[in-house]
């Protein structure tokens, strides 16, 4: 009786958590992609999400246009507004040392914040209403556990991402010649390889993938302009977890934070989060202890644990 009703209660949280996981597997993938292969930490990452989630919920509200369609306008502006985004801004304040880039994505983050506020107040929006019933259906499965289908797509859009670009960095050129003017841009380029363009692509595919985590979040959950350093914070918490610059093991580092914030609920209502840091700090105590180099050793992953 109780017992089995306690099973199942565990069950379904671990369940809601690996599929939660997902989600944060998908909006740290590009923040991982861009460590691994340009060594630069966007901290305007989650800005950058929330401002696709603005533009999908804008197409939505003016024109009506459904939010899976939107993407087809909006991912092409993200990959337009990553090329810019190194071409103009990375790129010449890596000149100046592993610091600046750092600086100028935080500026960035704190303009793009209060554009979108000046832009659309300070009131949440939500593209739920947009997607019709897909934000709470769900299927039933054995055991009396209901499963949300958007979650699945977003798990499934996780997997099929963090596969491709795998694929992506291993199996074709242009990935091969990313890979190389991550190792050493000056030695790709005595064998052909346009570092600046590799560099330039490898950040637009990554605003692509940001783009895809802020549909997601407007679908899952509301948004508001300055809903950003959160979800930076979950894609920072879950690339560290995973292993810096390590595809798959976002994904792994996702459903780790999930999971344990699922489970902190469990203990107490505030430990839904609690949770989440606490296993994110042990990871980090551990790693910065085990590491030779220690913050510099857990950071500076070869980019081979990107394929």
């Amino acid at each position: 009786p109780e017992k089995p009703r306690e099973r199942s209660g565990m069950s379904n949280q671990i369940i809601q958590g690996i599929l939660l996981g997902g989600y944060y597997a998908l909006i740290a993938c590009g923040l991982s992609f861009m460590f691994s292969v340009m060594r630069i930490i966007n901290l305007a990452h989650g800005s950058l999400a929330v401002f696709a989630a603005f533009a999908l919920w804008w197409l939505a509200s003016r024109f009506h246009v459904s939010p899976f369609v939107g993407l087809l306008i909006v991912l092409p502006l993200m990959a337009a507004i990553g090329w810019a985004l190194q071409r103009f801004l990375l790129e010449r304040s890596a000149r100046g040392g592993a610091l600046l880039p750092i600086l100028t994505t935080f500026g960035l983050a704190i303009v793009i914040d209060n554009m979108l506020f000046e832009q659309f107040g300070a009131d949440t929006r939500s593209l739920a209403p947009y997607i019709g019933s897909l934000s709470y259906d769900s299927w039933e499965w054995p055991g009396s556990i209901y499963v949300g289908k958007l979650a699945v797509i977003m798990f499934a859009t996780s997997v099929i991402l963090l596969g491709g670009l795998q694929l992506f960095l291993t199996r074709t050129r242009l990935g091969r010649s990313i890979r190389a003017t991550s190792e050493d841009p000056d030695t790709a380029g005595l064998v052909g390889v346009d570092a600046r363009r590799a560099n330039a692509i490898a950040a637009s595919i990554a605003m692509v993938t940001v783009g895809l985590a802020g549909a997601f979040l407007g679908m899952r959950a509301t948004f508001d302009p300055y809903a950003g350093a959160p979800q930076l914070l979950f894609a920072f918490e879950a690339a560290v977890i995973g292993g810096a610059g390590s595809l798959w093991g976002t994904l792994i580092g996702g459903m780790a934070l999930a999971l344990a914030q699922a489970l902190g609920a469990q203990v107490h209502p505030q430990g839904f989060l609690i949770g989440g840091h606490a296993v994110f700090l042990v990871v980090l105590f551990v790693r910065l202890s085990t590491s030779s180099l220690g913050l510099r050793g857990l950071l500076r992953l070869p980019s081979r644990s990107a394929s």
